[in-house]
């Protein structure tokens, strides 16, 4: 019945925890979901409020722009500048998404003929390696170590895979090891693609999520990014509007348009009230950011230093939610963890081959139940 490209696709991630976690509330069993990266936390009111006014205004009810409202855009080029100091013209330097996973999905179809290779971060976000199989290209997996500071390491990549590839995409900070990246790092991705004809496709969506002082470079700040590349970003987790449905790809006006030209025969723009709701979360107040960053980082220390005072070798993360733990087997301890004491943590062997050998937590509940995990954990057999 289905297509053979079926076949080569791997069960959604998150859709088969969702199935393991819902069979186990079935059995009465009391879950601490610290799997998927869905903020608890709620919508700002001022965002909530900007859509409900745009809600009512008839004039927002007919068909999206694709491109996204030049209000909206010229939202996006007023907070890059003032967040990252890059200069972005709204009219032909971004392009609104529905969420920054609709754009990942969609550009390897822009630039990727059938055999062609896409880079890709292992361990990595599972839709990098799902669209590239869509455009019948070929994944090539850059593994990230702890050796590298889980960065990819260019020079290692076989000179016959970077002859065929065609579209490189980064992560940083980066889900799901919680690694951050230096500008450094980026000159060296600009040169690297520069040199052989590569588009990059920088996924910051972690960007604003960060802590210990530390703040987010953008890939487009380093010189000649803007000739090679564009960054995705998505107001998902900044301001907490996961199923908002709203973000951005900024940066090469000509990728972009391939990107655009694929969109605009596939899906339909954002819904111009949800556009509006961006535009005050973008040139609002921007202390919902710090507010939700303090929640994340007090969640963060209880489970670090928990985990930690339990015997396991656990680093804290500098930025996104996230922390990244080494295990012996992923598979068998986020199974244990389900069935010994109720908590779904995601194995890492779901972001790639790479990432066996650890498993991702998200501090995504309230530290009380935090900690009640921890205390579950405690009680499991060693």
């Amino acid at each position: 019945m289905y297509a053979q490209r079926m076949g080569s696709l791997p069960p959604y991630l998150f859709a088969r925890i969702d199935a393991m976690k819902a069979e186990k509330i079935e059995q009465g069993v009391d879950i601490i979901d610290l799997g998927v990266g869905d903020p608890d936390l709620p919508t700002p009111p001022h965002i909530v409020e900007a859509l409900c006014t745009a809600a009512r205004d008839p004039k927002n009810h007919h068909y999206p722009s694709y491109a996204g409202l030049p209000a909206f855009r010229s939202a996006v080029a007023d907070w890059f500048q003032h967040r990252f100091h890059v200069t972005l013209d709204p009219k032909d330097q971004i392009l609104s998404l529905m969420g920054s996973k609709d754009g990942i999905a969609h550009i390897p179809e822009a630039f990727i003929n059938p055999g062609d290779v896409v880079l890709a971060p292992s361990p990595g976000y599972p839709v990098y390696r799902t669209s590239t199989l869509f455009a019948e290209g070929t994944i090539h997996e850059m593994p990230l170590t702890a050796e590298a500071g889980f960065l990819p390491v260019l020079d290692d990549i076989p000179k016959e895979v970077v002859a065929k590839a065609k579209l490189l995409f980064l992560n940083y900070p980066n889900n799901p090891t919680s690694a951050v990246a230096p500008m450094k790092f980026y000159d060296e991705v600009v040169a690297f693609a520069r040199e052989h004809n590569i588009v990059v496709v920088s996924d910051n969506a972690y960007s604003e999520i960060s802590y210990d002082g530390y703040k987010s470079p953008s890939f487009l700040k380093a010189d000649g990014a803007m000739e090679v590349g564009v960054e995705m970003h998505s107001l998902s987790k900044t301001y907490n509007m996961t199923g908002w449905r709203l973000g951005m790809a900024v940066g090469n006006a000509e990728i972009l348009a391939g990107l655009g030209r694929v969109k605009t025969n596939v899906d339909s723009g954002v819904f111009d009230a949800v556009q509006h709701a961006g535009i005050a979360a973008l040139s609002g107040s921007q202390e919902c950011i710090g507010e939700a960053c303090a929640v994340y980082k007090e969640r963060r220390d209880v489970l670090v230093n928990g985990l930690r005072s339990l015997g396991y070798q656990v680093t804290a993360p500098k930025a996104t939610f996230y922390v990244w733990m080494p295990v012996d087997d992923c598979m068998a301890f986020a199974a244990r963890l389900l069935n010994e004491a109720g908590i779904v943590a995601t194995p890492g062997l779901g972001f790639g081959s790479s990432g066996e050998g650890y498993v991702r937590f998200a501090l995504t509940r309230p530290v009380e139940r935090i900690q009640e995990a921890l205390d579950r954990i405690a009680g499991m057999s060693r």
